[in-house]
């Protein structure tokens, strides 16, 4: 490796510091919604379910938000670019009710944690782990799973409508992570392994994406539902 490719340091700081700012916003915003989420639930079993659900996000955001402070940075200012494209996110996408939100925290999260995990692999190998610890399955997939397979079999006609809220769910969810993508510098460069060049590689990216959409697909597959 030549000087001039050689990585930045500073670029390379600021993209780990972006990647665990918007994740340490994502994972409180997750225990808030997943919270919330709970009143729609049908039975009290299910509100158990969705509250440890909600309980692993809050866990998780605590661990990122003391990873952040070890780096010398405040949570709070790493977290605040990404506050408003979040929360406008999932204005855009409030569930209308229970199979929604279990819909929305399966298929929705699912995207966003695959683009995050893209993203780590550029990490340094501390920060990586902590990453992929955070977005490593707790077993949580299951009971969305079944739950969601089980309401398809008693009423097949729901099938159609959470088809299409997954497929809502996956443009905005894409268009999201791209606006993330293209706004962070620090965070675009490191996609592609090139902090020290401006700008990113768009072959790249759309690589990137291919494989988060095919994720998807196995995701709505495994739900019993068209992607």
């Amino acid at each position: 490796m030549t000087e001039a490719t050689q990585p930045d340091a500073g670029a390379a700081r600021a993209a780990v510091i972006e990647l665990l700012g918007v994740l340490a916003y994502g994972e409180i915003t997750a225990f808030e919604r997943l919270a919330e989420d709970a009143k729609m639930a049908p039975s009290v079993d299910d509100k158990a379910a969705l509250a440890a659900m909600a309980v692993a996000e809050f866990h998780h955001f605590e661990r990122l938000r003391a990873h952040i402070s070890s780096l010398g940075v405040d949570p709070a200012e790493a977290m605040a670019p990404f506050v408003t494209p979040l929360d406008e996110f999932h204005r855009h996408t409030a569930p209308a009710d229970w199979l929604e939100g279990l819909v929305k925290a399966y298929v929705g999260d699912g995207i966003a944690a695959d683009f995050y995990r893209e993203v780590a692999q550029h990490l340094d190998p501390g920060s990586r782990t902590l990453v992929e610890e955070v977005l490593a399955d707790t077993g949580h997939a299951d009971f969305v799973v079944e739950t969601v397979r089980a309401a398809i079999e008693r009423d097949p006609r729901v099938a159609g409508r959470l088809a299409l809220w997954g497929r809502r769910l996956m443009g905005e969810a894409l268009s999201q992570a791209q606006r993330v993508a293209a706004e962070r510098d620090a965070l675009s460069a490191m996609l592609v392994g090139g902090l020290a060049v401006p700008g990113f590689d768009l072959a790249e990216i759309g690589r990137m994406f291919l494989r988060i959409t095919e994720a998807h697909t196995e995701r709505m597959a495994a739900l019993g539902l068209a992607a």
